[in-house]
């Protein structure tokens, strides 16, 4: 190689976290043009991302990308890690997603800070060629922290990059991207942490309970799993109960009056109910019961609740009930 380099653009996916920015910057050092890309769904923001964006200098386009992300969330060919997060999969559609923007953006190829065996099970080489072979871009994505360690791509091939001057990173140990990040006086970037809503167990577990009773969940059905309890009644109804005033105002700000059901107790201290997608009689009455039960309502006496869906308002007097002493429910 006669170290001359092609001037090309580059567009890479972007966490926020150190690897992308390190890959961002080796590239940029090398004359590539960087451009970032960082996706959003209900399971991660690109508050991160514009975080680097701004430290790093590198330009940034965030696209919320849940539209096509649910129906692969749903099933995900690959399956799904430890808890509901299909990273696998999610990769492969995130590059996709990219690929397609390349024309657009006049991008030569496609990046990530991804190093090879850093994560278990998505950042394997096995993995990586997944990846690369489900985007449908194989052969256009350049992985610059482990460069060395994969196989040579067309882009070094043709001397776009240099690939004396990538890097054969591999492991869990952070310890060579800190001091990388030292050399290229990166010194603004956050502490390595989980993302991503679907590796969490507790959410994780209300995302497997949803995708297993709805058919067709919406984004709200996902945003509605931030807050609250979380009470399955039946295979058909489910209860969401506010812990406190900010639940409340969240889980009211998600409540869809053409097929929700609505539960308040005027005047009462407690929670607001929520039940997605409606219910029963049956169901409407215990879950005002499981309401009225953690409000602040003296113990023995029966509460008025209100009760709102599709069809109008009915006020309910129900006698408080302890959820965790009411038989077969299940907390989610």
């Amino acid at each position: 190689m006669n170290g001359k380099i092609k001037k090309v653009k580059a567009l890479g996916l972007c966490s926020g976290g150190l690897d992308s920015t390190l890959a961002g910057v080796v590239l940029r050092r090398q004359g590539v043009e960087v451009v970032w890309v960082a996706f959003e769904t209900p399971f991660f923001s690109a508050e991160k991302a514009r975080r680097a964006s701004g430290a790093a200098g590198i330009p940034l386009i965030v696209k919320d990308i849940t539209g096509r992300y649910l129906p692969m969330l749903q099933n995900p060919p690959a399956g799904f890690g430890r808890y509901a997060n299909p990273c696998m999969d999610c990769h492969a559609l995130m590059f996709r997603i990219a690929g397609e923007m390349m024309a657009e953006v006049g991008a030569d190829f496609l990046f990530s800070g991804e190093v090879m065996g850093q994560r278990p099970m998505s950042q394997t080489k096995s993995s990586l060629r997944y990846v690369e072979k489900h985007s449908g871009y194989g052969g256009r994505i350049l992985r610059p922290l482990s460069a060395r360690r994969l196989p040579e791509t067309e882009m070094e091939k043709s001397a776009m990059v240099d690939r004396e001057k990538l890097f054969d990173f591999t492991g869990r140990s952070r310890k060579p991207q800190i001091r990388l990040a030292r050399e290229l006086g990166i010194v603004d970037y956050p502490a390595p942490a989980g993302g991503c809503l679907l590796t969490d167990p507790n959410y994780a577990r209300r995302v497997r309970d949803l995708l297993g009773h709805e058919e067709n969940p919406e984004r709200e059905d996902f945003e509605l799993l931030k807050y609250g309890r979380h009470i399955r009644l039946s295979p058909e109804a489910k209860l969401v109960a506010g812990r406190n005033m900010a639940d409340n105002e969240s889980i009211a700000a998600l409540y869809r009056p053409d097929r929700d059901i609505r539960i308040i107790m005027p005047g009462i201290p407690g929670p607001l109910g929520l039940m997605p997608g409606g219910a029963k009689e049956d169901m409407v009455a215990i879950g005002a019961a499981i309401c009225a039960g953690y409000s602040r309502t003296a113990k023995g006496s029966p509460v008025t609740v209100s009760v709102t869906s599709p069809s109008g308002v009915v006020s309910l007097a129900v006698m408080p009930v302890k959820a965790q002493h009411s038989g077969d429910l299940v907390f989610l």
